[in-house]
């Protein structure tokens, strides 16, 4: 493995090459939604999987750059790049079961574990796994 290719960094990587090829798959699962349907429309978790699993593709790629300069032993690093993507995972997966169980309302109408705790783990780890990252980048931009 080179040198710069760490593993938190390849996870990230890899990750987000899964990410764009759902994304790709869920285009097309749009696209054919959109060719059968009365009003040329997505379903809604349709259309919110494929551009989730397409933006968290690329917040995937930032989070393997923040990897690459944190300066922090491998499991730490590893642990702050693989919390998030595992959270991004999560919701993916979600999406695309609503999505086939053809869910046209926000799950936010009903109360549930995925829609208070779940949400506000999923909105923690997201955000403390990004800020270790970023904090390490900048302590090794800041220290030259």
């Amino acid at each position: 493995m080179p040198e710069t290719l760490t593993p938190p960094v390849a996870f990230a990587l890899a990750s987000s090459g899964v990410f764009l090829l759902v994304g790709m798959l869920g285009g097309l699962w749009k696209w054919r939604a959109m060719l059968t349907s009365e009003s040329h429309a997505a379903p809604v978790y349709v259309d919110i999987a494929n551009r989730a699993a397409l933006l968290y593709s690329f917040a995937c790629v930032v989070l393997a750059e923040l990897a690459r300069y944190a300066p922090y032993p491998t499991w730490l690093t590893l642990t702050a790049t693989a919390a998030p993507i595992a959270f991004f995972a999560i919701a993916v997966a979600v999406y695309v079961l609503l999505a086939a169980r053809g869910r046209t309302e926000t799950q936010f109408s009903e109360r549930t574990f995925f829609t208070t705790t779940g949400t506000a783990i999923l909105a923690i780890v997201e955000i403390a796994g990004t800020a270790v990252l970023l904090g390490g980048f900048v302590y090794t931009l800041l220290r030259g």
